[in-house]
Parts: structure tokens; sequence; C-alpha cells
């Protein structure tokens, strides 16, 4: 179907706007758009992503609470043995001058303390002229409460630190380029382990918690052929302890399974029905795991022996990170395109689609059947770089 009206005249550069209303009830996915081009004569293909319109509903059955905290929030941690929440926020691109880290009251979201992370050395610009190299800004973040400390991935400058969880002093600053893009932290203190996505690379990085040495690294290998193949890339981590499982998802719509006794590489398995997978959550009552996926705007729920896809389900905009609450037995999937969190059932059914305020970014689950929700819109918006606990009835 021809979605523009009458042509359009490109200018003296060979460049031109226009705007189309999609069609109301057009299929959420991915559709391919050919512009046709004459003098001369030319055309090319053009995707474009159509996001479903979920409404808001079931917010009466959930108390939400939420507090401004410090600019640009990426995750947050809970700490059961301190019962304090963690976050890590970071502004900007390199050299990144502004960043926290940043604990928490569950209770009152009011901040109980907050650092700035120390200078990191000079790096070369995109010209190859030395620049200052701002701080070692946070970004990913995990407890270990074995041990009192806080783990973060300092992603601009490829590596992470280790700080103490009482007064948020530095234990240890790792050197630059330890961690390649490092993006996501999973603590395993049955095993003394902490485990580092990468986001790029297959590579899942593995640090001992008690000699803050590195001890090896895990590199699953995409099970996809073909056109459409690509490395594996680590993104979020869940972990099961009870079970010695780290479930990894991967950008290429892919499942890695972990044994963490030996750092073995289970399996890895293809996820139907995603597109640029990015978060991942368990529920071990039910062994099923949860992928989120940005370009599908949805969450696949999966048997986590066959690693069969038993649903679908379409969440909004952006599909960014989910996370399961064992207390409740619902996941919380952070749409940060639509600016809501969708709330599910183990069945894949829609219990609830709330405000999350602009771009939630990450879900972390807290105590007594809450999640806490970070968002970092932009600007001075009253709704951005908020913390919000949610917490069904």
């Amino acid at each position: 179907m021809a979605i523009l009206p009458q042509a359009v005249v490109a200018d003296a550069e060979g460049k031109f706007t226009t705007e189309t209303a999609i069609p109301a009830g057009a299929e959420p996915g991915r559709h391919s758009v050919v512009v046709s081009a004459t003098n001369p004569n030319a055309a090319q293909v053009f995707p474009l992503k159509i996001s479903p319109q979920i409404a808001l509903s079931g917010e009466d059955q959930f108390s939400i609470v939420n507090q401004k905290l410090v600019t640009g929030l990426y995750q947050s941690a809970y700490s059961p043995k301190n019962n304090v929440v963690f976050a890590a926020a970071a502004v900007g691109r390199p050299p990144v001058k502004e960043s926290q880290l940043v604990k928490v009251s569950p209770d009152t979201l009011q901040v109980l303390q907050a650092v700035t992370p120390i200078q990191a050395p000079a790096r070369k610009g995109p010209d190859g002229q030395e620049q200052p190299g701002g701080v070692f800004a946070v970004y990913g973040i995990a407890v270990d409460d074995a041990n009192g400390t806080v783990w973060v991935t300092n992603t601009r400058q490829n590596t992470i630190a280790v700080y103490r969880q009482t007064d948020l002093a530095l234990i240890k600053q790792f050197a630059p380029g330890e961690v390649g893009h490092g993006r996501d932290v999973a603590i395993d203190s049955q095993q003394g382990k902490a485990y580092v996505s990468t986001a790029f690379t297959p590579n899942i990085e593995v640090f001992s918690t008690t000699t803050l040495e590195k001890i090896g690294t895990i590199e699953p290998q995409s099970s996809i052929r073909g056109p459409n193949a690509r490395p594996f890339g680590s993104m979020s981590l869940a972990l099961d302890a009870a079970s010695g499982k780290l479930f990894v998802v991967s950008g290429t719509g892919e499942v890695a399974v972990i044994n963490t006794a030996d750092d073995s590489v289970a399996k890895v398995f293809p996820v139907a029905g995603v597109n640029s997978s990015s978060g991942i959550a368990y529920d071990a009552s039910t062994n099923r795991i949860f992928v989120s996926s940005q370009g599908s705007d949805n969450v696949a729920i999966i048997d986590a022996d066959s690693g069969q896809t038993l649903n679908t389900v379409l969440v909004g905009a952006g599909s960014l990170n989910v996370a399961f609450d064992p207390v409740s037995k619902l996941a919380y999937t952070a749409n940060r395109g639509a600016n809501t969190v969708t709330v599910l059932n183990s069945n894949g059914e829609i219990v609830a689609n709330l405000d999350a305020g602009p771009m939630p970014n990450h879900i972390s689950v807290g105590p007594n059947g809450s999640v806490y929700v970070v968002n970092k819109g932009q600007g001075a918006n009253a709704e951005s770089n908020n913390i919000t606990r949610i917490q069904r009835k």
C-alpha cells in the first residue's frame, strides 16, 4: 500500500523529510518501506518498526511510591542483609564528569549516602589526541552480602570496581581494559564468584569475590547459523544459586545456561519470536525463563529445560529489562520506549501495565514482594531520574 498521498521532492542536496500516519490497525512488528525515486530512477528498502500500544491498567492492585534521586540512573540492587538499595548513575558521553554510587532507604527512598567515583586516567579521543579521562563512571551494579561489597561496571573504561557497602569506600578499582564494555554483574555468594557480562562479545568475565582477582572467562558460542549468524553478545544475567545455573541473554535472541560449579556452558539455544533481546529473569518455581527484547517489544516465556518458547507477550516499545519477584510470582518488564512497566504472571498474562515515567531503565527485586524501578528520562522533567517502589497489595 502507498503511505504517501503524493510524491515528495528532494532538496538540492538530495534530502527530504515527510510525515505519514500509521494506520490504526497496523500489525506491531518490523515492516519494509520501499522508497522509489525518479530522476534518476532508484529504489531502496527501509525498515519500519511499529510498536504496540498497551493501555495502562491494574494500578489499583499495587502500592506505588516514587522519589527523585540523582541524574543519570542506570541500575539498582537491593541488599537483604543490610536492608538498603544501591543505585548507579552516570551522565553523558566520555569523558564522563558526573557519576554517583548512591545508597537509598528502601522504605523512604531517600538518599542515605552518595559518592563520586575517582578520576580515570587520560584517554585518546576520536581524533587521536589525549583528553581527560573523566571519572570511573558506574553503570551496572550488584551486591555481595557475604563480603559486604557492591560491584559496579565502569563501562566507559572497560573495567569494574568494588565498593564497601557500609560507607561506600572504594575497595578496588580495576585497571581500564579489564572487562570490555562491562554491562551487568551477578554475584554467586555460594561459589564466591562475580560474573560480568560484556554486551558486544560472548565473554562473561569471572572474578573471585574474596581475592578480587579475575579467575576465568566464559565464552558461549551462538547456535545460529547462516546469513543471520552473529557472535553471542552477553547482556543481562539471571542467577539461580540453588540450582547452580546462570542464565545469560544475548542480543542475538539466544539464551546460554552456565553451570556455576565449574563455569561450563551447559547449552545455548535460540528464543523464538524475539529480536534484539536484552533482559532476562528466572522463576525457579516453574523453571521458566523470561526474556525481554527491545526489537520485538515483547517478553518471551521459555521452558528452561527444553528451551521451548511457551508464550510471547507484547508489552510496549523497547522492552529493555525484566525481573521476577518470587514472593508475588510476578515478572516486571521495563519498557523504555513506552514509559511503562508491564506486570505478567508466569503464564504471560498481563496483570497490570503501569506508568513508569520517562525511559524506565532497570528493575531490581526488593523485600516482601516489592521491586525497584529506576528511570533516566531527559532534562529537568520532574518524573525523570526517579526510583519507584512497586509492591502488590
